[in-house]
């Protein structure tokens, strides 16, 4: 969520979208491993894709 209103504040597109995706994902993934591995590559990614 913070990711989101983060994006939402500062006008940026990418964060919003990544922020959606990690509040959304939980909903479709049943396995821990997969909900860590898909939260920490989401998470590196507003740190890569970062304007």
């Amino acid at each position: 969520m913070g990711a989101f209103v983060y994006g939402k504040k500062s006008g940026s597109l990418k964060p919003v979208i990544i922020g959606i995706a990690l509040m959304a994902y939980p909903y479709f993934v049943e396995s821990s491993l997969l909900i860590f591995l898909i939260g920490a590559l989401l998470t590196a990614a507003l740190f890569v894709f970062r304007d």
